[in-house]
C-alpha cells in the first residue's frame, strides 16, 4: 500500500501555476524580443532613433527625463528593456495560466486569437487603469498606428512562445 502511494506521487503532472510560469517565461521572452524589435523599427521611422521608444520605458525610474534621451545608454535603454521584458513576462505568465496552456488553445488560429486578445487586454490596461508613471512610455514617441504594430508584434511573440513551450510537452 505504501509503495502504491509513493508511486502515485512520483507521477503527478506539473501544477498549473508551475506550468504557467514555465510557459510564460518562454512566451514572455519571445513577446519582449518581438515587440522590442517593432519598437526599434517604428521608433526609427517616427523619431529617427532606434532606442528612444525603449528609453522612454525607463521613465518608471528616471521620470520625464527619459523621454528626451534618443541615443542608446545603459541607464535608459538597458533599464527600459528590462522593465519591458519584465512586464512582457508578467502578461505572458498571466496569459499562459488563463488560456495559453489549455489543450484547445494549441491550434494556430486559437493561439493567435488568444494572444491577440491578451495583447489587446495589456494595451487597454496599460492606458486606462495603469497610473501614468507606470505606463510603457513609448506612447510619448509613437503614433497610435505604430503602437498597434508594437502590440501586434507582442501578440505574435506571445503566440510563438506559447506554441514553442507547449510543443515540448
Amino acid at each position: 500500500m505504501r509503495r502504491d502511494i509513493e508511486t502515485a506521487q512520483t507521477h503527478v503532472p506539473a501544477r498549473p501555476c508551475r506550468a504557467a510560469l514555465r510557459t510564460g517565461l518562454v512566451a514572455g521572452t519571445l513577446a519582449s524580443l518581438a515587440s522590442t524589435l517593432a519598437l526599434m523599427l517604428v521608433g526609427r521611422r517616427e523619431t529617427g532613433s532606434y532606442s528612444a521608444s525603449t528609453n522612454a520605458t525607463s521613465h518608471w525610474v528616471w521620470d520625464r527625463a527619459a523621454f528626451r534621451v534618443y541615443s542608446p545608454t545603459m541607464r535608459h535603454t538597458a533599464l527600459g528593456y528590462l522593465i519591458h521584458h519584465g512586464m512582457s513576462t508578467f502578461w505572458a505568465v498571466l496569459y499562459a495560466g488563463v488560456h495559453g496552456n489549455r489543450a484547445g488553445a494549441r491550434s494556430l488560429p486559437a493561439l493567435l486569437a488568444g494572444a491577440g486578445a491578451a495583447a489587446a487586454t495589456a494595451c487597454a490596461v496599460d492606458y486606462t487603469i495603469t497610473p501614468r508613471r507606470l505606463t510603457p512610455g513609448f506612447e510619448q514617441h509613437l503614433s497610435k498606428s505604430a503602437m498597434a504594430l508594437v502590440y501586434a508584434a507582442f501578440a505574435l511573440g506571445l503566440a510563438a512562445g506559447c506554441r514553442h513551450a507547449n510543443r515540448r510537452r
